[in-house]
């Protein structure tokens, strides 16, 4: 039965929580809306599998080495004391440590969901179902050519609760380097090495912890074909966030909402952020990323 409001591509037959964003007949994302994830992962919608335009999956989720990365999500190390990313917490003095400290992020409504653009509401609660984000988050595709599509992420991040919320990562607690928080997607396993790009560098001790205009990301699946995955600001305020970018062990790149700094959010305060994530078939050179780059912001 078709949801009133929904595009009629919505099909009854995907499975309960999931919905499939579309370009040009193809699917090129799942959105996992309503997952069934136990407490340590820190529940919460994601992005899995996100395809290129000729099939190829860039992401990777709930990985043997780290089963609370989920494809590319939104998420928190710590708000107000609350683990919202899932697996171990940094604790400081003593390191990483697991602790019945999870929250969930919970979905409420939706606002609209077609082939190209899904928007709702979230909440962020702790395990006795206590709200402390409310979040309106809004997810769009666009096509950027033959090659590559445009992923867009924008969530805005109400403190829901009467008291100043700190949002803290590892970093700020102690853990040098580790100032992960916000937007991340986890890579897929590559054979052979992963090229980084930006215009700050092409390693990671050049690019993590800093800003850049954009950065990518190109690797091979195991039968040697070729993606890139590049991310960029849609706006001046996410420019400002820095990047975290992880290519040992696991491939990842985030956006982080605070480095190594507490973040205090007012009460009724917002935090808006919007994040485009070029999802390209191919190696692309750098004069090419920054070009991918400048057309996703125009794009939206």
């Amino acid at each position: 039965m078709e949801v009133p409001g929904t595009a009629g591509s919505m099909l009854a037959d995907r499975p309960g929580g999931v919905y499939a964003l579309r370009l040009d007949g193809r699917d090129v994302a799942e959105y996992v809306w309503s997952p069934e994830l136990p407490a340590s992962t820190a529940p919460r919608p994601f992005l899995h599998p996100v395809r290129t335009l000729a099939g190829l999956v860039v992401t990777d989720a709930r990985p043997h080495s780290h089963t609370h990365q989920l494809g590319i999500s939104i998420a928190a190390p710590d708000i107000a004391g609350l683990n919202f990313w899932g697996g171990r917490t940094f604790v400081a003095g003593h390191g990483p440590a697991w602790l019945d400290d999870h929250g969930a992020q919970e979905h409420q409504r939706w606002i609209r969901h077609t082939d190209a653009e899904l928007a709702h509401t979230v909440g962020w609660v702790s395990s006795n179902q206590t709200t402390l984000l409310d979040e309106k988050r809004t997810i769009t595709a666009n096509m950027l050519g033959e090659a590559a599509w445009v992923l867009g992420v924008h969530t805005e991040l109400t403190n829901a609760t009467e008291r100043p919320l700190p949002i803290r990562s590892p970093a700020a607690l102690g853990r040098p380097g580790a100032g992960y928080g916000g937007f991340f997607w986890r890579g897929p396993e590559v054979t052979g090495p992963v090229r980084l790009l930006s215009p700050v560098g092409a390693d990671v001790p050049s690019i993590h912890g800093r800003t850049a205009d954009w950065v990518a990301a190109a690797g091979a699946d195991a039968k040697s074909r070729e993606w890139t995955m590049l991310f960029t600001h849609a706006d001046e305020t996410t420019a400002r966030d820095r990047w975290f970018v992880r290519a040992r062990d696991y491939l990842g790149v985030g956006s982080s909402l605070t480095w190594d700094r507490p973040l205090e959010l007012a009460p009724g305060a917002t935090i808006d952020r919007h994040l485009l994530a070029v999802v390209a078939d191919g190696t692309l050179t750098a004069d090419e990323a920054a070009e991918y780059a400048s057309a996703a912001r125009s794009a939206t």
